[in-house]
């Protein structure tokens, strides 16, 4: 079966938010929706993050794959406010407006902590999360992420920015490079970007960290899934001290790979996750 990836507008309170959906599967095995939230990376949107996995995800699930407040086909280049509070508000709203009422979600680095978050805000929505080399808990700024966040639209900026993704460096291609420039230049995308993470910039760590009461309270069934190569956002800064706060969760630590799970490792990272959603199917939120 083949997988339509292209994007529709969907009003969510005001905002034109572009998403992909890909609708029911041909065959219904009992599944709930998979949201999948990207990450913070510039020119970034749903396809870019996720064109890798959607295709097997949606072969036994429906699944929707926005452009974040701020970011690709959602951004607007208006003045607004960015941060935890207003990306879990844009995925909830998401949801009601597409009258959805229970969700896996799968969340990218930034995308990891409005996952935990939106868990937070909405557990009787959240069945359970996968989170792929997160933020979300208290950390120092990481070097590889003040380089990500501080950049402004030039190629070499860009390259450097992708180098510090991936891992396999055969991924990083000129094309590549350029898709992701031109992406960041358009005015929309550059202004919400220039808008989103000024410094100083451990502000918006700590504004995507949740505490210790709040991974707590965290019911869900947690996997993380990070590179152990990760330059952007280091396993051992985020993942082991998740794995640590969170009351049912589970680390898969993938060897030569960086920061992008789902394109350096899209096999093993579709097998462990495939494997974790389906354990819970129909059995409520425990293994």
């Amino acid at each position: 079966m083949s997988v339509n990836l292209a994007t529709t507008t969907v009003d969510v309170a005001g905002v034109a938010t572009t998403l992909i959906d890909t609708g029911e599967p041909a065959v219904d095995q009992g599944h709930p929706p998979v949201l999948l939230l990207h990450g913070s990376g510039p020119g970034v949107t749903a396809t870019a993050n996720w064109r890798a996995v959607i295709p097997t995800l949606a072969r036994t699930r429906r699944v929707l794959a926005p452009d974040q407040l701020g970011f690709g086909g959602t951004a607007t280049g208006e003045a607004r406010q960015f941060g935890r509070a207003a990306w879990t508000g844009h995925a909830e709203t998401l949801l009601d407006t597409l009258g959805v009422d229970s969700v896996d979600v799968i969340g990218n680095s930034m995308g990891g902590a409005i996952a935990l978050s939106l868990a937070l805000a909405r557990p009787r929505s959240v069945r359970r999360i996968v989170l792929m080399g997160p933020m979300g808990v208290a950390m120092t700024l990481p070097t590889g992420l003040d380089t990500v966040w501080s950049y402004s639209p030039d190629p070499e900026n860009m390259r450097r920015v992708i180098d510090l993704f991936a891992y396999d460096k055969s991924l990083i291609t000129d094309d590549l490079i350029q898709l992701r420039y031109q992406a960041s230049l358009e005015p929309t995308v550059r202004d919400s970007w220039a808008a989103m993470f000024p410094p100083p910039r451990q502000r918006w760590v700590d504004d995507l960290s949740l505490s210790g009461v709040e991974l707590a309270a965290v019911e869900q069934p947690v996997l993380m899934v990070h590179g152990r190569d990760d330059r952007v956002v280091p396993w051992r800064d985020s993942s082991e001290p998740l794995l640590a706060a969170l009351p049912d969760s589970r680390l898969h630590l993938l060897s030569g790979c960086g920061h992008w799970t789902m394109i350096e490792k899209t096999a093993d990272f579709l097998g462990v996750v495939g494997a974790f959603l389906d354990a819970g199917r129909g059995a409520g939120q425990s293994d």
